[in-house]
């Protein structure tokens, strides 16, 4: 809850401020009149509170005028008179925020409100501050909005000249290499700067239909209920779109494994997949995780003879592997023995192994089922696939049927493959940015703060390549607040990867897959992260600081 009023400077107390035309502005509240104008059967101010004035005459501070006829707000309208608006300080937690990215989609415009809430990011005890480095950490997540706060202005994003936009465009296809310098004195009219951001907004979709938001599937059947979806009912629809994604699918794994695509996305309405090139996030072989999983998908994953393991779930010290080669019954039985007697060798020493029961079989088998089954659609859930057994997972996936929704507004609806280079049936999108500039309160007065927000899916090689630009055209000092899509979070957690003779060789490979050099070569590095993703970052004289 804001106020709307008009003040003096000394009414303020270290809250931002915005000055902004009354016409077409919305703030969500009423129009306070025109000046001077005041509710004659307003009570008095019993808290007296700073600003409200009590009992004085004229307007008062801090309170909403009611009672306003039509014709006060039009005056005002026509005299073009100008309003400060003031907004408490209100902290808004980014994990609040993105619970209502899985349910809504952020709208083309945002309030003023948001914009000025966005940056204020608090942090729980649990959140890992960071050391100061010249680098940011690699994260594997999909970001759904990146908010960037700088006293330097962001006018240069802004209304790019039809050649800029063009040629923004063809040096993401001609994967041009942008190297910028570390400071520029004028980015407003800089070209070079302007056409690097319009390349790194750019990334690919399959599907694409306008009139539905095809990213984030998981918690978006309120955002899809009442589209048009002609394929709901129409089978022969259905298998011409599955037919033609399988097509995009295979050729963007056909891209993957000859290094010309460095990774990619598969968002289902129940999981995401990341399939990554050799070379990325320290392995050398192509790698797929999944998250997050049910117990009934493993099972039909080890029935297809997928072997894939659950990198946060510890078995003896040890990764937990599930092998889709199934061993024979007799074999199985044997080792099931051999554990329960090593369990329950601990009773023969104290010699009470005759006067305790020992569970079944079945009791054991009922109890382990549970644990797995209560790990479903969480984090720990993850699943990664490695080497050839990718392709069979590429096999597995095109065939399944629990890909698609079967019912509800996503039913029948292929799922969304996302990309940073061109595929088979891919349509070129582009990210949404926009500038707004606000005024804060500072000791000596006013200051300026100037926000950059980008929205949709921002990919780990857009979040990289952004920084760099803002970078040299912020002079080194910015600060971000970044929206995951949370299924995606834990796509940071990595198991610990031996360094090869063979890796800088593998790396060498991928330098045509389209990425800026320095861009490839963090996504190279073993992730840190953990479970968590990059929340909030600052730089600061060219050095980062982030939190997660």
């Amino acid at each position: 809850m804001f106020w709307a009023h008009y003040i003096s400077a000394a009414d303020l107390n270290g809250v931002p401020v915005i000055s902004v035309p009354d016409r077409g502005v919305h703030v969500g509240a009423p129009d306070p009149g025109p000046l001077g104008t005041r509710d004659p059967t307003a009570a008095k101010d019993p808290a007296g509170a700073p600003g409200s004035g009590g009992d004085q005459t004229g307007p008062r501070r801090g309170v909403e005028p009611r009672g306003l006829c039509p014709c006060s707000r039009e005056r005002q309208h026509h005299l073009g008179l100008r309003r400060t608006v003031v907004f408490p300080p209100q902290f808004l937690d980014s994990n609040q925020e993105n619970d209502l990215l899985w349910e809504e989609k952020f709208p083309e415009r945002t309030t003023v409100t948001e914009l000025l809430q966005t940056p204020q990011v608090s942090f729980s005890e649990s959140d890992t501050p960071s050391s100061e480095s010249t680098e940011l950490p690699v994260d594997w997540s999909i970001k759904t909005r990146l908010l960037f706060t700088s006293s330097q202005p962001f006018t240069w994003a802004d209304h790019l000249k039809a050649q800029e936009e063009a040629q923004g465009v063809i040096q993401h296809c001609r994967a041009t290499e942008v190297t910028l310098p570390q400071s520029i004195q004028d980015p407003k009219v800089s070209t070079e700067l302007r056409c690097a951001f319009q390349q790194s907004l750019i990334y690919w979709l399959h599907p694409a239909f306008p009139w539905l938001p095809l990213f984030p599937r998981i918690g978006a059947d309120r955002k899809m209920a009442g589209k048009i979806s002609p394929w709901a009912n129409d089978e022969t629809l259905q298998h011409i779109l599955m037919s033609d994604w399988s097509v995009s699918f295979t050729s963007l794994y056909n891209l993957l494994k000859t290094k010309l695509c460095p990774y990619f996305y598969v968002c289902t309405y129940q999981f995401t997949i990341l399939f990554r090139a050799a070379g990325l996030a320290g392995n050398d072989v192509i790698t797929a995780l999944i998250s997050p999983t049910t117990r009934g998908i493993r099972e039909a994953m080890k029935n297809e003879g997928i072997e894939f393991s659950l990198p946060l779930i510890k078995e003896n010290g040890h990764e937990k592997k599930a092998s889709g080669t199934s061993l024979g019954q007799g074999e199985e039985q044997v080792i099931s023995d051999e554990d329960e007697d090593e369990s329950f060798s601990w009773l023969e020493e104290m010699g009470v192994q005759d006067k305790i029961k020992k569970p079944d079989v079945l009791s054991i088998k009922l109890c382990k089922e549970k644990h797995e089954v209560q790990m479903d659609h969480r984090p720990e859930s993850v699943v990664l696939v490695k080497g050839t057994n990718t392709l069979t997972l590429l096999n597995f996936l095109i065939n399944s049927k629990s890909l698609v929704a079967s019912s509800g507004p996503q039913a029948g609806l292929p799922p969304t493959l996302l990309s940073p280079v061109a595929f088979r049936g891919a349509t070129m999108q582009m990210l949404k940015a926009r500038s707004v500039n606000v005024k804060t309160q500072a000791i000596s007065g006013y200051k300026d703060q100037f926000s950059l927000e980008i929205t949709g899916p921002v990919m780990p090689h857009c979040l990289h390549s952004v920084t760099m630009l803002l970078q040299s055209s912020q002079k080194g000092s910015f600060s971000a607040g970044l929206y995951t899509h949370e299924p995606t979070a834990v796509f940071n957690a990595c198991p610990s990867v031996k360094e090869g003779p063979g890796k800088e060789t593998v790396r060498e490979e991928l330098t045509n897959c389209g990425l800026h050099r320095k861009t490839l070569d963090q996504l190279s590095r073993t992730p840190i992260l953990g479970k968590s993703s990059l929340r909030h970052v600052e730089m600061s004289d060219y050095i980062y600081n982030w939190r997660s």
